[in-house]
């Protein structure tokens, strides 16, 4: 008996004949274009990055910066303990970001309430957003973490990192409920007219349909603003804690120089520019779904 023959072979080959198909005159421009774009650019970066090369060391004065910033010995020292300092950014970055989100999106949602009962809790939210985006971060830590243990307060209540956080928190959901706002209010009118007409409450439309598609359109953005926490996490060593821009203060005093503050850019860089690029990811996929040419 002769076993039947299936079909994945006559599908690879449906395949096979596509993918052979010849290219149409503008496939095979826009390719030439985009190659030749590429190598215009590869080629423009590295005659920068090669005058920079070879000008910088002429400088006069690139000795004793060379010494003072970019001393090899001295990195190999210090990097260990940084990176050790790090975790610590790390850890107060992933306890703050939850509750960031969370008084963020109520803020927003108070911001958008359109019961006037409710107008207490808009007045509310608008005056917080105004006085903590009014505020620069640096100052609300100073202002917090060096007030509110003033009271005296027993330990844990006195301690730099909760209220280096707390302040972190109250700074950043003031700029996370702008974005949320922003994607609230971009959803179309129209949506809430056919929740209405479902017989959807209010709370429900704003759970159901709203708020869902508000999240999705404002992602990127919200990666941003998560970006630069994850750098301002180091104004908590102002007002004591040893994280990573402490450390670095320490090793640059033990060894005189400012070596120590380059390695800790560099662990800073060795994060963000991976979570920058893939903020730039989420922005492409959401501009090619916006117009309608996202690939299925």
């Amino acid at each position: 008996m002769v076993p039947e023959m299936s079909d994945h072979s006559g599908t690879s080959s449906l395949s096979e004949d596509s993918s052979r198909r010849p290219l149409s005159r503008r496939q095979v421009f826009e390719r030439r274009q985009k190659r030749r774009s590429l190598l215009i650019a590869l080629a423009s970066s590295l005659a920068v990055i090669g005058l920079l090369v070879v000008l910088i060391p002429l400088t006069p004065g690139w000795y004793k910066v060379k010494r003072s910033f970019f001393n090899g010995p001295i990195l190999d020292e210090t990097f260990p303990a940084l990176l050790r300092a790090f975790v610590k950014d790390i850890q107060i970055f992933l306890w703050c970001a939850p509750c960031i989100l969370v008084l963020g999106m109520l803020l927003a949602i108070c911001r958008n309430v359109r019961s006037p009962l409710l107008f207490p809790l808009r007045l509310f939210a608008a005056a917080y957003t105004d006085i903590f985006r009014g505020i620069p971060v640096i100052l609300t830590i100073l202002l917090i973490g060096f007030g509110i243990p003033g009271l005296g307060m027993d330990r844990p209540w006195n301690s730099p990192y909760l209220w280096g956080s707390v302040a972190l928190i109250l700074a950043y959901s003031s700029y996370v409920s702008e974005v949320f706002r922003a994607g609230i209010e971009s959803i179309h009118e129209s949506q809430r007219a056919g929740a209405r007409s479902l017989g959807l409450s209010t709370s429900q439309t704003l759970r159901h349909i709203i708020i869902p598609q508000a999240i999705r359109r404002v992602i990127p953005p919200l990666m941003n603003d998560f970006v630069s926490l994850q750098k301002d996490v180091a104004l908590i060593s102002l007002i004591g804690p040893i994280e990573i821009l402490r450390q670095a203060g320490i090793d640059k005093s033990k060894y005189a120089n400012f070596t120590p503050y380059v390695g800790a850019a560099i662990i800073f860089l060795l994060l963000t520019i991976p979570e920058t690029r893939f903020v730039d990811h989420l922005m492409s996929r959401e501009r090619r779904r916006t117009s309608g040419t996202a690939v299925r």
